[in-house]
């Protein structure tokens, strides 16, 4: 048996599995591609998210497209990052070229072209379904290490919660946010005071000038109502297949904050409301998080914590996370520990330290005889990666150079015309697209406040009328005991007393 029929029996052993899969191509040896040795990965074990990495311009966004195209098909729901601007054309299908078909006659599989279900989605002034949640929805804990705050400034937000709670004072924009902070060292300090405990003007200030942070980036737009309600990520079909999401963010690549915010707010979301979903045969939702760098690179420690933590606990929900991006050393060590799925495109060694990131990522896969896992990183061509994924009993898969297939849709954006026709004609851009400006905590204050100076002012008439009736009344009696009766005055009077006087000698 040659060498080639080993490697086949090799690659083919380890990909053999009981329950369902999908197929993302065919392994290479020694740079030629063994026809029918095909590589795939278990549905089972996708919920123990991955990552796709590689330079720029060697196929990441494809390798991404693939997957949520055979993730559609098995009638599994994906939620894609769109930084770049490039996936929308998984709307139609693909215009087919002679090289595509070059490719699948390598791999053994065949080619057909399709269209998937897709929804697109926006956080920004973008087209799409508007995506938005409520400031009362990320609750104290959430909010504070998102604006990465201090533990007292932290202590001050949980008690802003508090009293909003206590007071029957919803809390939806950061409108809302910013006039209770406001209120909490002003008009209303006396009782926050009585019922809290004194909040400094100082900790209010710090995280004011948080918020405006996240305002500059766009905020004010993600924070409101009509807050989105996760269970539309999990939409199928009237085909049986899974709706791909996409969330266009090709202009928020300059403002990480808000990105980080979406991101957090809308895991927690879905792990608080998703039910345990245990040991099941396959996902219940799978996210590609696009140029994952710019969640990472701006993060707080505590928001990486929370990050990891999450990575750690969704699973279990039945959900995939999947990083996208340049090099796996853009992803921190305990998020990197968690992924199970590893995609590695080329790498370029330039540097020294490019030298050195390369030996390290090298590290990240299986031993394997058939491989200089080094050297491929660096020679692979455009539409190739190196696989590994985790079998149905969670262990690597055989490493393998794989051609990667091509994807089943258009590897090009939509029209403005086709994309616009894809909004007008979506359901849930009907459902989240309407504004809703609904009393909430803003206006509630602004009228209590309202009330407040009103009774001030009367308060302060009827205090300015009471001093006014007393002045009165003491200018009154003044006059009163310096003005004498007249008849008092003339009884009084010297010659009166002499005249009376001489009337009574007079009967002596």
């Amino acid at each position: 048996m040659s060498n080639k029929d080993h490697f086949f029996d090799f690659i083919t052993k380890g990909n053999t599995f009981k329950g369902d899969s999908i197929t993302v191509g065919a392994a290479m040896l020694d740079g030629e591609t063994v026809t029918d040795a095909l590589v795939k990965i278990p549905l089972k074990t996708m919920n123990r998210h991955g990552l796709i990495a590689g330079a720029t311009g060697t196929g990441k966004t494809k390798s991404l497209q693939v997957l949520a195209e055979n993730l559609s098909d098995k009638g599994i729901p994906v939620l894609l990052m769109d930084i770049k601007g490039d996936l929308s054309g998984l709307a139609e299908p693909s215009p087919g070229h002679p090289k595509i078909d070059e490719r699948h006659a390598k791999i053994g599989l065949p080619f057909e072209a399709q269209k998937f279900p897709v929804e697109v989605m926006t956080l920004s002034e973008q087209d799409g379904v508007r995506l938005r949640a409520t400031v009362s929805e990320f609750g104290p804990v959430l909010l504070s290490r998102i604006l990465d705050l201090s533990d007292t400034q932290s202590g001050v937000v949980a008690v802003i919660f508090k009293y909003c709670d206590d007071n029957k004072l919803p809390l939806l924009d950061l409108k809302d946010f910013k006039k209770i902070l406001q209120y909490a060292t002003q008009e209303g300090k006396k009782e926050f005071e009585n019922a809290y405990g004194r909040i400094s003007t100082a900790s209010t200030g710090a995280i004011l000038r948080k918020v405006v942070e996240i305002e500059q980036q766009g905020g004010e737009r993600f924070f409101g109502e009509t807050s989105f309600d996760v269970d539309d990520l999990v939409r199928i079909d009237k085909n049986g297949r899974g709706y791909i999401n996409i969330i266009r963010l090709t202009d928020i690549q300059d403002r990480p904050k808000l990105f980080s915010t979406f991101m957090l707010s809308l895991l927690a979301e879905i792990y608080s409301t998703f039910p345990e979903q245990g040991d099941s045969e396959r996902p219940e939702l799978i996210m590609f998080i696009d140029e994952a760098h710019l969640i990472f690179n701006e993060a707080s420690k505590a928001l990486l914590n929370q990050i990891e933590s999450i990575v750690k606990l969704i699973r279990s929900k039945g959900i995939g996370l999947y990083f996208v991006t340049q090099n796996p050393t853009d992803v921190p060590e305990g998020v990197l520990s968690q992924l199970g799925l590893k995609v590695q495109h080329a790498l370029r060694a330039f540097t020294a330290k490019d030298r050195k990131a390369i030996k390290l990522t090298a590290q990240n896969y299986p031993d394997t005889d058939y491989y200089d896992t080094t050297e491929v990183l660096t020679s692979l061509g455009i539409g190739e990666a190196l696989v590994s994924a985790l079998d149905e009993k969670g262990r690597p898969t055989p490493l393998a150079a794989t051609m990667m297939r091509a994807p089943m849709s258009r590897m090009d954006v939509l029209t403005d015309s086709e994309l616009t026709k894809l909004i007008t004609n979506s359901k849930l851009a009907k459902k989240y697209n309407k504004d809703i400006d609904r009393e909430s905590a803003y206006e509630m204050l602004n009228e209590k406040i309202e009330k407040i100076e009103t009774e001030a002012l009367k308060e302060k008439e009827r205090l300015k009328k009471e001093k006014e009736k007393k002045t009165s009344s003491k200018r009154t009696s003044s006059r009163r005991t310096t003005r004498q009766n007249p008849i008092l005055k003339v009884l009084t009077s010297a010659t009166f007393i002499r005249g009376v006087f001489q009337i009574l000698k007079k009967f002596k």
